[in-house]
């Protein structure tokens, strides 16, 4: 529990610094440097340790590619169809696709588990939802529910990963991060070739917050994430996945000062904690 509540207090920060310092450039070229930038610093943290074997090497790439990389390059491309405040609206899903995709659970624990998930899309939503025009393109919907089920997937796949291998969390994660960064590093000359701008409009303090957004949110956020996730059973999991949504709206409300609903994201973390409840004892999973 203390590494997921971590990993979402990193990631509530993020979303203020991305739209107050990196709006307007694209999301692709920052998905990108940040994966790039976790790489970087977890490959050599992973070469001072045991190195793993070259079937544990390809799966942990492998692995990264789709719940990182993968993840990311559908995000991104999910904004073509849909205003901002959709797609934060159908993120908050994630949690069912966490509960739908556990295995090994009993009939009770999984009633249980989907309980707590519809306390926490319940929560979630209470924060994320307004009301708003634009409209709302299927194709956005369906790229973004993709993405949820990469990082959904991943998160559930990473405890078995490390069971099966054996390895330490630090070169699984380093190795996760290369196939996340490869992923993204493909995506960017394609977008080139679309028309698009991916490296337009960075100045030195741009660099900077990335370099940030790299190190803290992503590196040390995914790496607390998964190692969280690998010693949680899935109900709990999946309740927690949407405990950022609270977070980022006090953070941005308390520290950005946004104009924020922050009774409106108490009484959805109120919920939230609800759902943690309901799902039980976090710690079923061996350490």
């Amino acid at each position: 529990m203390p590494a997921l509540l971590a990993a979402s207090l990193l990631w509530a920060f993020s979303f203020g610094l991305i739209k107050g310092e990196l709006a307007g450039l694209s999301p692709l070229a920052v998905a990108a440097g940040r994966l790039a930038i976790a790489a970087a610093i977890f490959m050599p943290l992973a070469a001072r340790g045991a190195a793993l074997p070259r079937g544990a090497r390809l799966a942990a790439a492998s692995l990264g590619a789709v719940q990182f990389g993968l993840m990311y390059v559908l995000y991104i491309a999910a904004f073509g169809w849909l205003d901002a405040w959709v797609v934060a609206l159908l993120t908050i899903f994630t949690p069912l696709y966490v509960m739908l995709l556990a295995q090994g659970l009993t009939a009770r624990r999984r009633a249980r588990g989907l309980i707590a998930t519809a306390l926490a899309v319940l929560g979630a939503a209470l924060v994320t939802w307004k009301e708003a025009g634009g409209t709302v393109g299927w194709p956005g919907v369906l790229l973004l529910q993709g993405s949820n089920l990469c990082f959904a997937w991943g998160q559930l796949r990473f405890g078995a990963l490390k069971q099966r291998t054996g390895a330490p969390d630090v070169p699984l994660l380093a190795w996760m991060y290369l196939g996340a960064a490869a992923v993204t590093a493909v995506a960017l000359p394609v977008s080139l070739l679309l028309g698009h701008e991916p490296l337009a409009g960075w100045t030195p303090r741009s660099l900077l917050v990335l370099l940030y957004l790299g190190a803290l949110p992503t590196a040390a956020g995914f790496y607390l994430w998964n190692r969280g996730a690998a010693r949680t059973q899935p109900a709990f999991l999946a309740a927690a996945n949407n405990l950022k949504v609270p977070l980022a709206v006090v953070v941005s409300w308390l520290v950005f000062g946004e104009d924020a609903a922050g009774a409106t994201a108490l009484c959805g973390m109120a919920l939230l904690v609800g759902a943690l409840v309901v799902a039980g004892n976090p710690d079923a999973r061996s350490a």
